[in-house]
């Protein structure tokens, strides 16, 4: 069985990730992309379903290591084991590719002698697929359909095969390293060109700690927004500069529920946040590159815009479900692909038009096709805005008049607006836009507010609250001393509150959401409050949060989408971007660094 979510660590080559456990077991691997199918399984099944676990031979299969860290600021993972007989660590990467990907895992004697054992369970398509195996010039070969995966020693280590395992045991003394290398190609393609670990271990150091150096951030909690910032970097597919949500699918927002959704793809509504925390800790290369694949994606009929894509800005993503997992902790089912994709969700016309207007005022320079693209999302918006839809939280209950998609549409049409008012030789009815804005304006303040209660609501006419309307004054919609904005974030506060932190909405009405059982304290929205009691001036009440959440991270820096305060554990898929955006968001915000995303009013 796989490991607690919160185990995990990852390693990555800036096209996909491995979770790596505290048990030296990689249980998640997908080959070659994030969203390929997975060679190791583990996580959603058991260890049939492909592993690699490389321990000393006197663990057992789920003994923890004595302790382990990343190397620096760095992507690469250390796990120390301390045994009777002597200290060993393991050091697991995946040197920024080249051409194939590698998986590397170097066992280096640290004091005394420590028999090891490495035992490799490879199953391609999500662990549904035995390869065939052989042997070839001292490497174990494992090749099924178009995949095929070499696996080599050095130095040469005795490998041999048992029950669809292959076993290696041996020993290191102090000052000894055996390397394992592991490299995915194709199966058509002539054999992968071999690499050396030891020199692509200094390689990816120097990588990642000339890429940490160029944080800007140097806050009170500058490991924790490092941390988080390697963590996205991890998650983007260097190719085309789009961010996954996260690593995995399938991983429940309840155990044994059926909330488990396939996030390895890229999310427009991720698209203003991200490009703030980037641009404003210093990584503008990778602030360009999201906000060219931003571009590309959105490109084409306005109508058809969708609220994900596929990591090279796919528009497909069919799901489906592997009946033949058993799920993470018998959570089933365990889907790939995301239907969501078809979903209308009206709010990402706002979070694009939003994200490309803060390019601008970060000083980016546009795309000459920008505007045109802008200009044709609001075309469209004019009149769409004024449908329900499934909201940001991607309900498979009715569509709704969603408070949160219509503020977004608010959001559009304003950026739209205050951009032809800086560049008045652009194309667009300005006029036409402001009318939109103000009744946009309107018809939220009269229809999504509870006057009683003093809060927007999730929806129009509901008395359900919704974590998304604490964004409200952030996005600038109304401003932080309104009275409305005040009792809204109280509101939140106290009724979506969940063990101290808090839900995205409530879930008592089971005809909105469309889906059976709960959930756990959703992290972003526990950072969105802490950011709304800051801009309130609640800050002592504001940092008091944010350290409790930063205490949620695991013992690497890593978070998952949500926290269960009963049982005390992580949630949901992982490492999750939206949370660590969140995390960087709030540090910016509570340390009042520049850049911090600051909204502008032009409504009351």
């Amino acid at each position: 069985m796989a490991g607690s979510i919160e185990n995990y660590a990852v390693i990555g080559d800036l096209q996909t990730v491995a979770l790596v456990g505290r048990n030296g077991s990689v249980d998640w691997l997908c080959l070659p992309r994030f969203d390929s199918g997975a060679c190791f399984a583990a996580l959603l099944g058991g260890h049939d379903n492909g592993n690699w676990r490389i321990a000393p031979a006197s663990a057992s299969s789920d003994e923890p290591c004595t302790r382990r860290a990343y190397r620096g600021d760095t992507l690469v993972l250390e796990s120390v084991w301390e045994t009777p007989s002597g200290t060993v660590k393991v050091i697991d990467f995946m040197p920024q590719r080249d051409r194939a990907p590698d998986v590397i895992r170097i066992v280096e004697g640290v004091s005394g002698s420590v028999p090891m054992s490495s035992e490799l369970r490879l199953r391609f398509d999500y662990g549904h697929v035995v390869p065939w195996m052989r042997r070839s010039e001292g490497h174990r070969i494992a090749i099924a359909g178009p995949d095929s995966v070499w696996l080599r020693s050095e130095p040469l280590v005795r490998m041999y095969g048992k029950d669809f395992t292959t076993h290696a045991d041996f020993s290191v003394a102090k000052g000894e390293r055996v390397a394992f290398t592991l490299t995915w190609h194709p199966s058509h393609e002539r054999r992968p060109r071999a690499i050396d670990p030891h020199e692509a271990l200094r390689q990816s150091v120097r990588d990642w700690e000339t890429w940490s150096a160029q944080c800007r951030y140097d806050g009170p909690w500058r490991d924790a927004v490092l941390r988080s910032l390697i963590t996205l970097k991890a998650l983007t597919y260097a190719p085309s500069g789009g961010i996954v949500a996260a690593a995995t699918t399938s991983l429940p927002e309840e155990i044994r529920g059926v909330r488990n959704w396939d996030y390895r793809f890229c999310w427009l509504r991720d698209a203003t946040l991200t490009l703030n925390v980037l641009v404003a800790t210093g990584y503008l290369k990778e602030a360009y590159r999201w906000r060219d694949w931003l571009l590309r994606a959105v490109a084409g009929d306005p109508a058809d815009l969708q609220i994900m894509y596929g990591i090279a800005g796919e528009r497909r993503l069919p799901e489906q479900e592997l009946g033949w997992l058993d799920g993470y902790e018998a959570s089933l089912p365990v889907r790939v692909g995301n239907a969501a994709a078809t979903q209308l969700q009206l709010d990402v016309y706002g979070e694009v038009l939003d994200s490309l207007f803060l390019a601008r005022t970060r000083g980016m320079q546009d795309e000459p096709h920008a505007w045109a693209v802008q200009h044709s999302l609001m075309d469209f918006l004019e009149s769409a805005w004024r449908r329900p839809d499934e909201g940001l939280w991607e309900v498979r209950g009715e569509r709704q008049h969603f408070v949160h998609s219509k503020v977004m549409a608010w959001v559009a049409a304003d950026r739209a607006v205050r951009t032809l008012e800086a560049r008045p030789h652009l194309s667009g009815d300005a006029t036409a836009w402001r009318a939109m804005r103000d009744e946009v304006h309107r018809e939220v303040c009269r229809k999504g507010f509870d006057k009683e209660r003093n809060t927007f609501t999730q929806y129009y006419g509901s008395r359900e609250l919704d974590a998304a309307t604490l964004l409200i004054p952030q996005v600038g919609f109304l401003p932080v001393t309104d009275r409305r904005v005040i009792g809204t974030v109280e509101a939140v506060r106290r009724e979506l509150d969940h063990g101290g932190f808090v839900r995205r909405y409530t879930l008592e009405d089971s005809s909105v959401d469309g889906l059976p059982g709960g959930e756990g304290a959703f992290l972003a929205c526990s950072f969105w409050l802490a950011d709304a009691l800051h801009r309130t001036g609640r800050r002592d009440e504001a940092r008091e949060l944010f350290e409790r959440l930063l205490g949620l991270c695991n013992d690497v820096g890593l978070l998952a989408e949500e926290w269960d305060p009963v049982e005390r554990r992580q949630l949901g898929n992982f490492p999750q971007a939206f949370s660590h955006i969140g995390l960087v968001n709030t540090a910016l915000t509570l340390s009042g660094t520049e850049g911090a995303r600051q909204p502008s009013w032009t409504s009351g």
